[in-house]
């Protein structure tokens, strides 16, 4: 049984509905350890014929037989399997990739068998030995005369053991030592139970093989025995496999780094971006964490600060703070009843509960100064002792001052001489009858606060006391309430917030957690927005990324030829795209962390000694999406390309130049 037989092979090209046959019916048989010549000048169809017998033209009519089994050339992947396992390509033109070296040239067919790294290695190091060139295995084919390309050409065709060695114009761009060389080589193949086909215009290579066919206009006009063929013993194949994953990734780095230069600019490109967009989402983070830490400094997040709801209805947290402006307008509808104070002590699981005060308005004397302000609150466990710069915190007829405050009575160095000085306070409230009333106490200074305070602190039975001696309302304007869990704050909140009495809603609640929320709100909405301005530097990214990917296309078509006629699927094509461009995109995300990371580092040693916190905290979820959106940019970039690329006819992806 034959191993290749042809049966009525037709081939046309049309332009427009103009027909022009090639090939009128072909009928050929071949054997193994046969090397045939089939020779004709040129456009008499040798190389159709060589491509149809490669399994790289499908559209023709006829019959191609390999062991007897017929191949449908309508079934891509059937095809891709052939060539992968039965077919081995020379050309004239060598057709070496030409960012790969001479080993990964012969190593690029050998990724599509199944034997292990190592052996792959092995093999295609005895083939560069057996066609002469060991000691050229590092150097890349623009380092190599022609000869020594057509001699790669042929290890690499070698490489899978393939049981056909289709040879287009083998000796075409030779000398006639190198010519010679050549020939010898292709017969000892064929003496190793190969089928060599030699397609050539030469005489003197059809003079040197076993059996010559003569093509022309289409139709075999000869086909002469010169000599019988090579014996065969029992023929000999690698197992094959398609392409890996794994070797279109080594091949697409190798070309990123051949090409390092150029790539290196796209990089940068995407780089930027993602740095951008990791240190503002650092920013935000430590923006966020400095606020969390500077507001949990002065205030304690297990306290609940409740104030009287002026309005029966619900109301934010925002919404509650804004009503204190409204005592002054009325103290007397803004204190907590008897009754409410009892409900508020009713609640299982809260520790402690204080009663205090917020006066709207005040004024201090002291050493023939005054100094009047608003927002005058009793000291409560809301308050953290971490709040003091210097003193303690307030006794009974005792005051803690903000800084502003004990400046402006007693000089810039307050904090160092004025603790322990009295002060007159002086504030308006009403009595029972709601009739105004003003109320003036001496109190002690007990400690300073830092300027960020937003009020000076008393203590609340001496503003109690005061109010008493000045038959003013002594009700608390608000409560504190301790909870036992952190855990059970919000729940507290939200029950207080929805105690009503005759359909009303009568109290408020405020937590740092609700504080903090909303600020947390306010910093996340300006980070998003500056990492929104600065992911439009990615599309820009992507866009490089897509241009660039379009040149390797158009660079690469040759090789994307090559590697089809090796029996690599349109899969691999676009995989070797893609992972290309993956590859840019994780190496712009890495050089975006260390970028990234480099200037936190700078500015945070820049602001530390000003605002002793770290305030850029980039986090891993922050580098983790960084590399996340490089990896989906970048791959969303290379489909449009990959897909072209994998789209393209072998058969003319061979024919370019």
């Amino acid at each position: 049984m034959a191993l290749l037989a042809l049966e009525a092979i037709h081939k046309s090209y049309f332009l427009g509905k103009e027909e022009f046959p090639v090939l009128k019916g072909i009928d050929l048989q071949f054997d193994r350890g046969e090397f045939v010549s089939i020779v004709g000048e040129s456009g008499g169809g040798k190389t159709t014929l060589m491509n149809i017998i490669g399994g790289l033209d499908r559209a023709f009519s006829g019959t191609v037989r390999v062991a007897g089994e017929a191949l449908d050339h309508r079934q891509e992947k059937q095809l891709d399997t052939y060539r992968r396992e039965m077919v081995g390509y020379i050309y004239q033109s060598y057709n070496l990739i030409p960012h790969l070296t001479v080993l990964d040239n012969v190593l690029m067919a050998l990724d599509m068998t199944t034997l292990s790294s190592a052996e792959r290695k092995a093999r295609a190091q005895q083939l560069l030995a057996e066609v002469g060139l060991a000691d050229q295995a590092k150097k890349h084919p623009r380092q190599l005369s022609g000869g020594q390309k057509q001699r790669v050409a042929i290890a690499r065709a070698l490489a899978a053991d393939p049981q056909i060695i289709i040879a287009d114009e083998p000796t075409g761009a030779l000398d006639s030592q190198n010519t010679q060389e050549v020939l010898e080589i292709l017969d000892q193949i064929a003496k190793r139970g190969k089928l060599v086909i030699a397609v050539t215009h030469s005489e003197a290579v059809a003079n040197y093989g076993t059996r010559v066919i003569r093509l022309a206009d289409g139709k075999i006009v000869a086909d002469e025995r010169r000599r019988p063929a090579y014996p065969v013993t029992k023929p000999t194949a690698l197992p094959a496999q398609p392409l890996p994953a794994s070797a279109s990734y080594r091949t697409a780095f190798k070309h990123l780094m051949y090409n390092f230069w150029r790539n290196s600019l796209i990089m940068l490109g995407v780089g930027i971006g993602l740095f951008a967009v990791i240190l503002f989402a650092g920013l935000g983070n430590g923006v966020k964490g400095y606020l969390n830490d500077q507001i949990n400094r002065v205030a304690n997040p297990r306290v609940i600060t409740v104030l009287k709801n002026q309005s029966g209805k619900q109301m934010t947290s925002s919404e509650l703070q804004s009503s204190v402006a409204n005592i002054a307008a009325n103290p007397k509808k803004a204190t907590i009843s008897a009754s409410e104070l009892k409900w508020l002590k009713s609640l299982g699981g809260v520790g402690k509960v204080e009663e205090g005060y917020i006066l709207p308005a005040y004024q201090f004397s002291a050493n023939g100064k005054q100094q009047s302000g608003t927002m005058l609150e009793s000291w409560s466990s809301s308050v953290k002792a971490s709040l003091l710069k210097a003193g303690h915190r307030p006794k009974r007829g005792q005051v803690v001052l903000k800084e502003a405050d004990a400046q402006a009575l007693f000089g810039k160095h307050a904090r160092k001489w004025c603790l322990g000085k009295t002060l007159t306070l002086t504030f308006n409230w009403v009595n029972q009858d709601n009739q105004p009333v003003q109320v003036t106490t001496s109190l002690k200074v007990a400690g300073i606060t830092s300027g960020t305070s937003s009020a000076s602190l008393v203590n609340a039975p001496t503003i109690k006391r005061a109010l008493r001696q000045a038959q003013a309302l002594t009700a608390p304007t608000m409560v504190s309430l301790k909870v036992g869990s952190l855990s059970r704050v919000k729940a507290f909140a939200k029950q207080i917030n929805n105690h009503r009495v005759a359909g009303q809603r009568v109290l408020g609640a405020i937590t740092i957690g609700a504080v903090l929320t909303r600020v947390n709100t306010y910093v996340s909405l300006a980070t998003d927005l500056l990492a929104a301005i600065a992911a439009i530097s990615l599309l820009v990214s992507a866009l490089m990324i897509i241009v660039t990917m379009y040149m390797s296309v158009s660079e690469r078509v040759k090789e994307i030829g090559i590697l089809r006629a090796l029996g690599a699927r349109r899969l691999d094509i676009r995989r070797l795209f893609t992972a290309e461009s993956l590859l840019i995109g994780l190496f712009g995300a890495l050089l975006a962390l260390v970028l990234s990371l480099a200037v936190a580092a700078g500015i945070n040693a820049a602001l530390y000694s000003l605002i002793k916190y770290q305030i850029i905290q980039i986090t891993v979820t922050d580098v983790l999406f960084a590399f996340a959106a490089a990896i989906v940019i970048s791959f969303l970039a290379a489909l449009l390309p990959a897909r072209r690329a994998a789209k393209l006819n072998p058969i003319d992806a061979l024919a370019e130049d």
